[in-house]
């Protein structure tokens, strides 16, 4: 576990990520990091990485493909 302090940038607050934790993350200046809830009330950052990537347009083409299929119960289930 590593401590980092939350400072004033420009009207925002931010965090400056360590170079080894981003060497370790496999990111460089300019790419996408997203936040995600965990169950816990932590939070998770994860780069958006060409496995990342395709992973979640997996997902996402699953879960479409399943909307299509299952949309007369969807709308039923919305009207409730």
């Amino acid at each position: 576990m590593q401590a980092v302090k939350v400072r004033k940038i420009g009207n925002s607050l931010g965090v400056v990520i360590p170079k080894e934790v981003l060497s370790r993350m496999k990111v460089a200046e300019g790419e996408t990091l997203y936040f995600t809830e965990s169950q816990d009330g932590g939070v998770r950052l994860t780069p958006m990485n060409e496995a990342f990537a395709q992973e979640f347009a997996q997902q996402m083409e699953a879960a479409e493909k399943l909307m299509r299929q299952d949309r007369h119960i969807l709308r039923e289930l919305a009207k409730r």
